[in-house]
């Protein structure tokens, strides 16, 4: 399910939607957070991105368990490579579970700021923060590795 979107290898295709909607939604939720006079505008789109990251996430994770065993046809890579890929893959648990913790952080936070008191907000805000800074932190680091993984010689 998640190795091919119209014949191409779907890891490449999905990890750019993640790439995109992980910072979106780190910045729109960290905005929306400390900046309370935005919060009428923007959101609709912290509650998508809330929704859609992790989705995504999810989405690129097992897409590049896909698209391992599809390059190596069920055997495994050895050498530097190896090490490349192995590294690149710690990082997809730590992205997921921060980037899930961080939608359900700014789903709560775009409910308590309309409907309950401010301190339950302000502890969100600085929950949500924390989640935006590791997510962001793991979009990178997942990134950056996944990079060197395929353009390192």
């Amino acid at each position: 399910m998640f190795d091919q979107i119209l014949g191409l290898p779907a890891h490449p295709l999905i990890i750019h939607t993640a790439v995109i909607f992980i910072p979106l939604l780190a910045v729109g939720a960290v905005v929306y957070g400390v900046v309370p006079r935005v919060r009428p505008s923007i959101g609709w789109a912290v509650v998508l991105l809330a929704i859609a990251a992790p989705a995504v996430t999810f989405a690129a994770k097992e897409s590049g368990e896909a698209f391992l065993s599809t390059m190596f046809a069920g055997g495994s890579p050895s050498g530097p490579l190896a090490a490349r890929i192995e590294e690149h893959e710690s990082y997809a648990n730590p992205l997921l579970f921060s980037t899930l913790g961080l939608g359900v952080s700014s789903l709560l936070l775009v409910y308590s700021s309309r409907r309950l008191g401010r301190m339950t907000t302000a502890v969100l805000v600085v929950v949500t923060v924390l989640l935006a800074a590791a997510a962001g932190f793991y979009v990178l680091r997942a990134g950056h590795t996944g990079a060197t993984a395929v353009w390192a010689h």
